[in-house]
């Protein structure tokens, strides 16, 4: 194998695996949603492109009214897209979501399902055309001086030289660090052990005393601020548009499949696979048939594995 070889396969493993965190990521944040509150939001897509507009504008604010300067004035503007976006879909979720879901979509029993996605693709059609008419159609990114700039990493006794892009490194660690506190958050906090109560039995949660619906709200909300966030990461090395959205709800979708419907841990581990066979297809592939490549291991996966990497497989009665 020539080293030239080598260096190409070794240089789309790193650019897979750097995608690939900000992809975990933003499955992670429907799979929170599907998985607490069982609501497939189609519009997931569409909150993840308006967190890539409030970091761009956030940013925009830091550099012009506080003087912040550096790489690191993007990445400060991205994570408090978090909150913001966290308060626009506890709104979302109070106003609408909830009308359609909880309590209310177990009453309506099969036809629940059908009115969320009904929903869902209604405020997603509302959230493209009003970016479109705020924001305009032309493309935009997130601009940082990480971006042109790599860190040289020798190998192979300086024979191939492995370049990792610093932006997309960085966009990595962060995307890491939010799935680490989001797993804490879950996993030992009082929030994190009222929310999962809520999601394994919502009934016998009411009666010890949780709120329910508010649970479902804080739920929405974090899997729409998580969203956000990967969204301002990607921003900073691709551009967006009014309808960037639904190119990405169908990688969320596929990763949260991959991962097992429901799985948190899976949900990243999804988007990682999608992101290195996206990166490792264009080895042999033109870029244009990525796409193609991911949905070919997709439905391998799916056929020798249904349930996912995490999910259960179903018991027989």
């Amino acid at each position: 194998m020539s080293a030239q070889l080598i260096e190409n396969v070794l240089q789309a493993l790193v650019a897979g695996l750097l995608v690939g965190a900000i992809y975990g990521l933003m499955c992670v944040g429907l799979a929170l949603i599907f998985g607490i509150m069982r609501v497939i939001n189609f519009a997931q897509g569409d909150f993840m492109m308006v967190g890539m507009y409030a970091a761009f504008y956030l940013v925009l604010g830091l550099g012009t009214l506080l003087g912040f300067t550096g790489g690191v004035t993007p990445y400060v503007g991205i994570l408090l897209t978090g909150p913001l976006l966290f308060v626009v879909g506890y709104a979302i979720h109070g106003a609408l979501i909830s009308q359609v879901s909880g309590t209310r979509s177990a009453r309506l029993e099969g036809d629940g399902h059908y009115a969320q996605l009904i929903l869902t693709l209604g405020i997603a059609l509302i959230v493209q055309n009003a970016a479109l008419i705020a924001f305009g159609s032309q493309l935009i990114s997130i601009r940082t001086p990480l971006s042109s700039s790599a860190w040289t990493v020798p190998m192979l006794d300086g024979d191939v030289m492995l370049f990792i892009n610093k932006a997309r490194g960085v966009a990595a660690l962060i995307s890491v660090a939010t799935i680490v506190a989001l797993t804490f958050l879950i996993g030992r906090s009082r929030m994190g052990k009222a929310l999962r109560a809520s999601a394994d039995n919502p009934d016998a949660a009411t009666f010890m005393g949780i709120d329910v619906a508010r649970a479902h709200r804080i739920a929405f909300g974090i899997g729409i601020a998580v969203t956000a966030i990967a969204g301002g990461l990607l921003a900073t090395n691709l551009p967006f548009h009014p309808f960037v959205g639904i190119d990405y709800v169908i990688v969320m979708y596929a990763g949260v499949v991959l991962g097992g419907m429901g799985s948190i841990g899976g949900a990243f581990w999804g988007g990682m696979t999608i992101g290195l066979v996206q990166q490792l297809s264009t080895l042999i592939l033109p870029t244009q048939l990525q796409n193609t490549a991911i949905f070919v291991v997709f439905l391998l996966i799916v056929f020798f594995r249904p349930q996912g990497f995490f999910g259960r497989v179903a018991e027989r009665t």
